[in-house]
């Protein structure tokens, strides 16, 4: 299996995992899209904002003295953009609706990350 086929594995694992996503992507750390399942006109503007988000985050967590960073969270009214990270070189992002079980996302999200690190 080609690390492309593994990476689309993960993302359909993580679906399978919590049918109530609405997108999945990994994306590079510099903010590019690797595997998602997002309308391919948004996915670039997805990765950027995912990183982005991830190293806004990171640099919060250092400053604040929070202790390593594990995810950002973005709550809308309408749902959630949460942003995990996967090593140096990955970004796992997810979209939700509002109502989702953040808790049981987290948990499989969390996992598909340390997946991500190992295979990026």
């Amino acid at each position: 299996m080609t690390r492309q086929e593994e990476l689309l594995a993960l993302i359909r694992g993580l679906r399978t995992a919590v049918p109530e996503i609405a997108g999945v992507m990994v994306a590079s750390a510099d903010g590019l899209p690797m595997v998602h399942d997002f309308p391919e006109a948004e996915a670039p503007r997805i990765a950027a904002m995912a990183a982005t988000s991830l190293g806004l985050g990171k640099r919060i967590a250092t400053t604040l003295r929070l202790g390593e960073l594990q995810e950002t969270v973005i709550r809308g009214q309408s749902g959630y953009f949460v942003v995990y990270e996967a090593g140096e070189n990955g970004v796992l992002a997810v979209a939700l609706p509002a109502g989702a079980n953040l808790g049981l996302v987290h948990l499989e999200a969390r996992e598909a990350a340390k997946r991500l690190r190992e295979l990026l």
